[in-house]
């Protein structure tokens, strides 16, 4: 079978390969704990608008995860949406780096009341 971008779109269909079952199995609850912990940060947030922004990163980045994994396994067409944290490409990578330290931001917050 041929894959057109190995390494932009499909790259969960390459870790399956590599790592097989459990690797696949291990990277999904990678992504459901952050996704758990990012619901978390939202409702202990200060204010209004951390609990917001908190939802909203959170959000991106989970269904990003959950949208990349459905066209890798066929469930849904195939999008062009890239895997956070995993596929190619340095301007995604330092977007989404730079909106987990906000969402950390807003957790350390949260910590201090």
């Amino acid at each position: 079978m041929y894959i057109s971008e190995p390494h932009n779109d499909f790259i969960f269909a390459v870790l399956a390969e590599e790592l097989g079952f459990i690797g696949c199995v291990a990277v999904i609850l990678l992504f459901a704990v952050f996704i758990w912990r990012g619901i978390i940060i939202a409702m202990k947030a200060p204010d209004m608008f951390g609990s917001l922004l908190a939802t909203g990163i959170t959000s991106l980045i989970g269904l990003q995860a959950i949208i990349n994994i459905a066209v890798v396994t066929s469930s849904m067409p195939v999008t062009g949406m890239a895997l956070p944290f995993f596929s190619y490409g340095g301007t995604s990578l330092i977007i989404l780096l730079c909106a987990v330290g906000v969402l950390l931001n807003i957790s350390r917050q949260s910590n201090k009341i």
